[in-house]
């Protein structure tokens, strides 16, 4: 069995608390583009769904699944996909390996200077 080690592929849960945040764009409080780029934004997005988890009561390792919206996806962006998670590992707490990960690639966004949106799943207890 293949060794995964970017995110987990599976995740189990069990909680009575269901935690569902419509997709985050990697923006800053005043609603604007944190960074021009695809990792950028992507930590920026994923700071957003910590911040939302822990608002609602939860942590980071509450997060059950992430789905990505990224424009115009084609796999060589998944190095920028992972430069993104990693910051969020690094500096925002974000667990290693992530929990699972679905990436939908759209025509376009909110608006043209976002690239990337997240949903998430958290479940507490």
């Amino acid at each position: 069995m293949l060794q995964q080690s970017d995110y987990a592929p599976v995740a189990v849960a069990t909680g009575s608390r269901l935690i569902l945040l419509a997709g985050q764009a990697g923006v800053t409080p005043d609603f604007k583009p944190a960074s021009p780029d695809l990792a950028g934004q992507v930590h920026a997005a994923l700071r957003n769904i910590i911040i939302g988890v822990r608002g609602a009561g939860g942590d980071v390792n509450d997060l059950a699944r992430l789905t990505f919206y990224v424009v115009d996806w084609v796999p060589q962006k998944w190095e920028e996909v992972i430069a993104g998670i990693t910051r969020a590992q690094q500096n925002d707490g974000l667990p290693a390996p992530t929990p699972p990960i679905t990436i939908i690639g759209v025509h376009a966004l909110f608006t043209p200077e976002f690239v990337v949106e997240i949903e998430a799943t958290a479940v507490l207890d």
